[in-house]
């Protein structure tokens, strides 16, 4: 195809030739300044349609836009496998990657309204008499300006006791009352210091002086002596010069220094984190702890919900808050108001600017970022989104749309990559990927408007999309017996008492922010200690690994099985190769280039660090001489390469590897390769993949299982298949309990807890409890209505 002239202004951005993972050479237009969604089942190949092709195309040209510097670095990230596009407007992403959690990062500056904030209180704050007005920066805990001197603005120190150095206080320092040292040469050398100091190693703890005891554990001297050690038979050993180090000072130094995780979790067991007491953990010094706004403090108003601090922000405005600049405070409340606005109009109103960004879920945080984007005012901008919906209560779908809509408005195209059958039915444009996942799918069955994929008998997405039939109610299974949880205040929860039914498939629902996650929480905390349960197996969306080095063959001990496999053929045997040959974590059979990652991290300025392939294995892992060692025509790389669909057909005659792959397969996930980087693994794919590791386990005795939205990030066709399965674990005998929004998988559950009204304040009592059926009658649940629409209940109603 040529490519139009630039002065011609293209409706369409028209991909040619995409081939970017499993893509066959896929061409397909997709119009501008429209909703368009990117639909098909997970691993059909829509993310590397919409993320992978055309927002990386968009990125590259960008790069190509800047210095020569970034010019390079595309040669190392690479470019997308695509023939041409045209017709690609600047994008934007909004992916569901978690950034690195950090304790700094909070709702108010991912959303820059502690920006506004900081500004309303330097600008129009009410200062002490004779107080110098201060800069926006001294009212961030992030700036050396603003930070509490003791704590640095974390607003919490950790600190040590005498209880926690020394848990058993009958023993002598000897025989290792002080449980904080070090173990080996290292504890050792301490103790013949303190003796050779003149402190008595041998008499119980308790017995010792408390000045010698205070001076043991927190001392900041560091006194040298000579140590004098006891002969070991056999042994020569020459007196030495040894430095004495308290036991806090240890534990304090490893926890801030020591490179070793495993070192600094077991000094964190010797620590305990409380409020900082310079600051009472408002982080910030106190000349602007000293300036009001409203009659309250900066740490004060960012402590509010949204909802709440809008109410006090409008009061102000109301009455004429911050009089010393009246026109300087109207324009920034009503700036904050703004913002505000759009973050509750998404239902995160729940949320205060002081919460910290680790606590939030990945669709609360993108949800976060879409509010943040439809406030900056860019236009004529494509954004790509991943899966808006994820997390959310039909009800707060709702209000997405309207978001997606304001956007689309201020002169946007929006590119979705979704699930959520409303959000597809709301679009302009629908793009349809398929027909399968892996080798099955990758090709574009439809593109055009929605009512059209109804003429494409292959599509997955159709028979959901068109299926306007409710479920039909299932016969709800008779509990055996009931968990009782609670009462529980934690949280937004205010003295909560829930059942759970035992041998029963149990959903847990609520809007956003309703508790859901804390009495789950709470539920896992105490199972243990509940009659009828003998084994806890909690699913989350952690990721099974941070960097490409764990993925879905090692995390399963797929690996394990594989490896034995190499080492036994022939060639490995002559060549005396072993199992840890074929290993990609240890020095031998790896590339040493990349140490086996198959990846190196290619740091950007001013951009955060990408990985791109290994310039000298290419991926593969391995160097040269392992690879040489065959097993059925393949190597070591060539079957990490392989999807597990493809893995169950070469490994059909080996029961162990099998086995795994079948619990794969059964969850919906035989389109992933056995080597995927835990790194390129969404949330649910990294559930999934905990969920069959628990499956390919012998279950002896009830066990119950915990899921948090286990059907996040599946197309309707995987979410079938994945709940057959959790069904199935509730015949065998045992209990499962979700977190869920999904109403065709609720009104499929023999119990529902529905928590709420609302979230935050407005959250946190049980609203209804009982049959789907009964749970959808119940007028004051939110949940109600959109269960008693997916549910045979309307029929009944």
């Amino acid at each position: 195809m040529h490519s139009r002239p630039a002065h011609d202004h293209d409706p369409f951005v028209r991909v040619r030739g995409a081939r970017e993972h499993n893509l066959r050479g896929v061409d397909v237009d997709v119009p501008r300044d429209v909703i368009a969604v990117f639909t098909g089942v997970s691993g059909s190949g829509k993310s590397s349609l919409a993320f992978g092709t055309i927002y990386a195309e968009a990125q590259r040209r960008y790069f190509e836009s800047v210095a020569p510097y970034a010019r390079r670095l595309i040669h190392q990230v690479g470019a997308p496998k695509v023939g041409e596009i045209t017709g690609l407007p600047p994008a934007v992403s909004l992916q569901q990657r978690r950034a690195a959690p950090t304790s700094r990062s909070s709702v108010g500056t991912v959303t820059t309204l502690s920006n506004s904030l900081r500004m309303l209180f330097s600008r129009a704050g009410d200062y002490p008499a004779g107080a110098e007005r201060l800069d926006s920066d001294a009212f961030s805990p992030n700036t050396a300006a603003g930070a509490c001197p003791e704590c640095h603005g974390i607003g919490r120190v950790h600190r040590t006791t005498e209880d926690l150095l020394v848990p058993d206080a009958s023993l002598s320092i000897r025989d290792g009352a002080i449980a904080a040292w070090p173990g080996a040469w290292q504890g050792k050398n301490l103790r013949d210091v303190l003796d050779a100091l003149g402190h008595d190693v041998d008499r119980p703890w308790r017995e010792l002086p408390r000045a010698d005891r205070d001076w043991i554990l927190f001392t900041d001297e560091q006194p040298v002596v000579t140590v004098h050690p006891v002969r070991d038979a056999g042994r020569i050993q020459r007196p030495y010069q040894g430095t004495y180090m308290s036991a806090r000072r240890y534990v304090m130094k490893t926890f801030a220094d020591s490179k070793s995780q495993t070192l600094r979790t077991k000094a964190e067991r010797f620590l305990a984190s409380e409020p900082c007491p310079a600051c009472g953990g408002s982080r910030l010094r106190p000349e602007a702890m000293a300036v009001t706004f409203a009659g309250r403090t900066i740490a004060e108003l960012s402590a509010l919900p949204l909802s709440e601090l809008a109410k006090c922000l409008e009061a102000a405005a109301g009455s004429g808050a911050g009089a010393a600049g009246a026109e300087t405070a109207g324009v920034l409340t009503a700036d904050l108001l703004a913002r505000i606005g759009t973050i509750t109009e998404l239902g995160l109103g729940y949320l205060s600017p002081d919460r910290a960004t680790p606590t939030l879920s990945a669709g609360e945080l993108q949800r976060l970022r879409l509010a943040t984007q439809l406030r900056s005012g860019l236009f004529g901008v494509v954004y790509v989104l991943d899966e808006p919906s994820a997390g959310l209560h039909p009800a707060d779908t709702e209000s997405l749309l309207t978001v997606l809509d304001r956007l689309k408005a201020a002169g946007n195209s929006v590119f979705v990559v979704e699930h959520h059958l409303d959000v597809m039915r709301h679009a302009d444009w629908l793009v349809d990927v398929g027909p399968q996942a892996g080798e099955h799918g990758g090709r574009v069955l439809h593109s055009g408007p929605v009512a059209e994929l109804q003429a494409v008998p292959e599509s997955a997405t159709a028979r959901f999309l068109f299926d306007r039939e409710p479920v039909t109610a299932r016969q709800v299974r008779t509990p055996r017996g009931w968990l009782k949880v609670g009462p529980v205040s934690r949280h937004n929860l205010r003295d909560v008492t829930a059942e759970f039914p035992l041998g029963a498939f149990t959903a847990v629902t609520g809007v956003s922010g309703s508790g859901k996650s804390t009495l789950i929480g709470e539920l896992a905390e105490r199972a243990e200690e509940l009659a009828g349960v003998d084994r806890l197996v909690c699913v989350d969306q952690k990721p099974i690994g941070r960097t490409p080095r764990s993925n879905l063959a090692t995390y399963t001990g797929l690996f394990d099985v594989v490896r034995k496999v190499f080492a036994e053929t022939d060639e490995a045997k002559a060549r005396g190769y072993g199992v840890g040959r074929f290993s990609f974590n240890v020095a031998g059979g790896r590339c040493e280039t990349c140490q086996g990652e198959g990846f190196v991290s290619v740091e950007l300025l001013f951009l955060p660090s990408t990985y791109a392939p290994c310039p000298d294995c290419g991926g593969a892992r391995y160097n040269p001489e392992t690879l040489q060692v065959t097993h059925g025509g393949l190597t070591v790389a060539d079957v990490l390469d392989l999807t597990v669909e493809a893995a169950a057909d070469f490994f059909a005659d080996t029961p162990a590897v099998l086995r795994s792959l079948r619990t794969l397969l059964d969850v919906g996930l035989g389109y992933l390769r056995l080597g995927q980087p835990a790194t390129e693994l969404s949330g649910g794919e990294a559930q999934r993949i905990k969920l069959a590791s628990e499956l390919q386990r012998g279950r002896r005795g009830h066990t119950l299982y915990l899921l948090d939205e286990p059907t996040a990030g599946l197309h309707p066709a995987d979410v079938e298949v994945l709940v057959g399965r959790l069904h199935e674990l509730v015949d065998a005998g045992h209990s499962v309990v979700v977190v869920e929004h999904d109403m065709a998988v609720v009104g499929g559950a023999d119990w529902v807890v529905d928590l709420g009204p609302g979230g935050g304040d407005d959250g946190g009592r049980v609203v209804a409890a009982g049959a789907p059926a009964d749970v959808a009658r119940v007028a004051g649940s939110r949940t109600g209505p959109y269960l008693a629409r997916a549910t045979a209940a309307t029929t009944r109603l």
